[in-house]
């Protein structure tokens, strides 16, 4: 069943542009990845002084994306991301509820 991963971000405006290469390069690293589906990246709007930054990455399972977190070439690329913003990366997976009826 495929998963859904939040990837959520607080990037301060100072180091927008320092950051946003190394976004694009995690997501273009994620698409050669097997069980990789998609992903957007988003940015909050209200409030609008938040520097609140959303990926919502879609994997075939959890252990593709599972795979994906612990490789050497993703992990070199977010260690930079995490010293530029000064924050931990924070990552959620869920599960679709078919049905609006809670998985077994």
């Amino acid at each position: 069943m495929a998963v859904q991963v939040l990837i959520r971000r607080k990037i301060v405006k100072s180091k927008v542009k320092e950051v946003a290469p190394l976004m694009v390069e995690l997501r273009s690293l994620a698409r050669s990845q097997p069980g990789y589906m998609s992903s957007e990246s988003l940015k909050c709007i209200d409030p609008a002084e938040d520097e609140d930054y959303l990926i919502r990455s879609t994997w075939q399972s959890l252990d593709d994306w599972k795979q994906w977190l612990q490789s050497e070439k993703r992990s070199a690329v977010q260690k930079k991301i995490d010293e530029l913003t000064q924050q931990k990366t924070e990552y959620k997976v869920y599960e679709a509820l078919v049905g609006g009826i809670f998985p077994k």
